[in-house]
């Protein structure tokens, strides 16, 4: 909470209380973009169509309508105060993995030219679709982008994930190149409606603010339909078992668990994890996680990462003791789809999903989006 703060200070010294361009006498700061729950950016809007677009590491983009230039008094000579995007924005190289499902739900794959993922490891069906018909390419990962690829496509920006953080060379380079660096700083946000409202700024680069409003106040109106209702005060795990044998287990606070608490589960560990590190997972001994979990309600076995299982015999293979758990005896494990972490415009529904499982709900269910039962 603690760190949150602290990056909602920098956020508010970066933009101040008063848009940056206001006093300028060519360029008039007209409103400010509404978020309910995203806390790691902003977007300004000013007059003639242009859009000042601040984030949480302090890096700012002035969007540039097409056909237009820069404003006289625009910081066209200190990129790290604002770097213009000319609109219209095309030729994404796109490093973010979490970020394909919003150009998808927006409509606009059309703008991403280069993904830093292959074909194969993606569960977005559109861009998956794409890759294999061509119309995507493979771009390099986001440690090794294919630099000259990236210039023969004409690409002027890269949205790229937290991890361009140890890449610093990388980046640099891109720069040099005359293409922009957009960091996708949603894995930040507190709440995790906070990242499906990050399709609003990608919505801000490509002039579809009205659509993503709309998308967004969908998944919102599904947590506030589970939050009127009453808390059925289950407990629940969230784990996978590794191939060296360990439980790997959500850190407590992270997204994951904060949804499965929004949906009204408790979840069986209080603090695990470090809160001041990024890392949302923690490697136990079954000796532990038999201790806190034996008697939750439900688990959830997360295949999206440990594998995909069936049944409940595959998962007993996984490690015989789980046989004691309450959750096996009564038959209430579920497992995740593998599309789970590449859905962040859908966190809504898959809250919804955890709340039906559970308010027994689900009891005569098999499947619901994002999850199924194992047999």
């Amino acid at each position: 909470m603690k760190r949150a703060t602290a990056w909602l200070l920098l956020l508010a010294l970066l933009i101040g209380s008063v848009p940056v361009a206001q006093a300028q006498s060519d360029w008039v700061w007209e409103s400010r973009m509404e978020l309910q729950y995203a806390t790691g950016f902003q977007v300004d809007y000013y007059s003639g169509g242009y859009k000042l677009i601040t984030l949480l590491d302090g890096s700012r983009f002035l969007t540039v309508p097409e056909g237009s230039s820069l404003p006289e008094g625009a910081p066209k000579d200190a990129p790290k105060d604002a770097v213009p995007l000319y609109q219209p924005i095309e030729n994404i190289y796109l490093a973010a993995t979490s970020a394909m499902c919003l150009f998808d739900a927006l409509d606009r794959l059309d703008a991403i030219a280069l993904s830093g993922s292959r074909a194969e490891s993606w569960y977005v069906e559109r861009a998956r679709q794409a890759m294999e018909a061509g119309e995507m390419l493979y771009g390099g990962k986001y440690s090794q982008p294919d630099y000259e690829l990236l210039l023969s496509c004409h690409t002027t920006l890269a949205v790229e994930s937290m991890m361009i953080g140890h890449a610093s060379d990388v980046r640099q380079k891109l720069e040099e190149l005359g293409i922009a660096v957009l960091m996708d700083q949603s894995s930040m946000e507190e709440h995790p409606l906070g990242r499906t409202e990050w399709i609003k700024l990608y919505a801000a680069l490509l002039d579809e603010e009205e659509l993503a409003q709309q998308l967004f106040q969908e998944q919102a109106a599904l947590l506030e339909q589970v939050l009127e209702e009453d808390r059925p005060e289950t407990t629940v795990a969230f784990f996978y078992i590794s191939s060296s044998g360990y439980v790997v287990a959500r850190k407590s606070g992270d997204y994951v668990t904060k949804m499965l608490e929004l949906a009204g589960g408790t979840y069986v560990f209080d603090d695990l994890g470090d809160p001041q590190t990024r890392t949302s997972t923690v490697n136990l001994e079954m000796e532990r996680f038999y201790a806190a979990a034996k008697d939750a309600d439900c688990i959830i076995y997360n295949s999206t990462i440990g594998g995909e299982i069936r049944t409940l015999e595959e998962l007993l293979e996984k490690n015989p003791l789980l046989a004691q758990f309450r959750a096996v005896q009564t038959g209430n494990v579920w497992c995740t789809q593998k599309n789970m972490y590449q859905e962040t415009t859908q966190l809504g529904q898959m809250i919804q999903s955890f709340r039906k499982i559970f308010s027994g709900e689900a009891a005569e269910l098999t499947q619901l989006p994002f999850l199924y039962r194992l047999s």
